[in-house]
């Protein structure tokens, strides 16, 4: 049996006061509606206007019609969500959100100030992006999908409906008669996450009814086993140093070597090797048995390079 809105709200119990994340769009209607109903006066709801479609001025309309019927407090806010040429349109709009988000946490908005922000994501958003990832041959990070609870910016994020199927919050806000925005972006198959859910959903539900609880159930052991690599990776790093001692390096196996190593990057420099960069520079460290050898090789944005009897790392200067 699913889960259902009303099982999800109850057991989310957020740091209050409570942000909700409110598109407009059928989810968001879903989780803003049910937090109201839990915490009469302790939830805000944030619009994000994105300025990409011409109809967003009457998703911003709508938003406040709804907040101002349901006594919620809404803050509108407008970002330049344009993306640059290569760069994916949804990776532009996520980031303006989350600056946004930040921005909100440190103004003068509304006392006290909002210690939580809820993001209406559910169980098919969560196989979109499992299959995504699988398509794109992601490691542990990206086949954990998305986690239900995580900080960021001084503030705690959640996802209450992240086990609760997309019909289920549809059929819940039809018991209610509850109006919202069928937003026409997310039926424009150029976009592979929009392609996922109308051509491969119906099929994997046709397969396996069960899909939405086993996929999810797959992405937590993910999570698990990648929360343990972290572990291990920063207890290697704190023998290894940072930058990692080359010599002590080596003495690690393998597939130990290329977690620490990753988790470095990311950690003290934001930089994400690729598959082929991760094998390049194992196979240096591995080379590296004289004093002379040299290592140079591009890494993400920018280089990693022998120092001595350690490694290093720098990134190319903006442009």
């Amino acid at each position: 049996m699913s889960t259902t809105v009303d099982d999800a709200l109850r057991v989310f119990s957020p740091p209050l006061p409570l942000a909700v994340a409110y598109s407009g769009g059928a989810d968001s209607t879903a989780l803003l509606l049910a937090c109201a109903d839990k915490w009469p006066g302790q939830v805000r709801a944030v619009h994000v206007h994105h300025g990409l479609q011409v109809a967003a001025d009457q998703f911003a309309s709508h938003c406040e019609a709804v907040c101002a019927q349901l006594q919620v407090p809404l803050r509108v806010v407008r970002v330049m969500a344009r993306h640059a040429p290569g760069d994916s349109p949804e990776d532009a709009a996520r980031k303006a959100r989350y600056e946004a988000f930040r921005a909100l946490a440190h103004e003068e908005w509304l006392q006290p100030a909002i210690k939580s922000i809820a993001l209406a994501q559910h169980a098919d958003d969560q196989v979109e992006t499992l299959l995504l990832a699988l398509s794109r041959g992601a490691g542990l990070p990206g086949l954990s999908a998305m986690p239900a609870h995580w900080q960021r910016d001084g503030l705690d994020y959640h996802r209450p409906l992240l086990q609760v199927p997309a019909p289920e919050i549809r059929a819940w806000l039809a018991r209610r008669g509850a109006a919202f925005i069928e937003d026409p972006s997310n039926t424009d198959e150029r976009f592979t996450r929009n392609r996922i859910r109308a051509r491969l959903l119906p099929a994997l539900a046709q397969a396996f009814p069960q899909f939405r609880e086993t996929f999810a159930r797959s992405a937590r052991h993910a999570a698990q086993a990648q929360a343990v690599l972290l572990e291990v990776a920063r207890e290697d790093l704190q023998l290894l140093g940072s930058p990692p001692e080359i010599r002590a390096l080596q003495l690690l196996s393998g597939p130990r070597q290329a977690n620490a190593l990753r988790h470095w990057l990311l950690d003290a420099h934001q930089a994400t090797p690729s598959t082929a960069q991760l094998d390049q520079l194992l196979a240096q460290v591995a080379a590296c048995t004289t004093r002379g050898h040299r290592i140079h090789l591009k890494v993400a944005h920018g280089h990693v390079t022998r120092a001595g009897a350690h490694l290093h790392y720098a990134a190319e200067p903006a442009r």
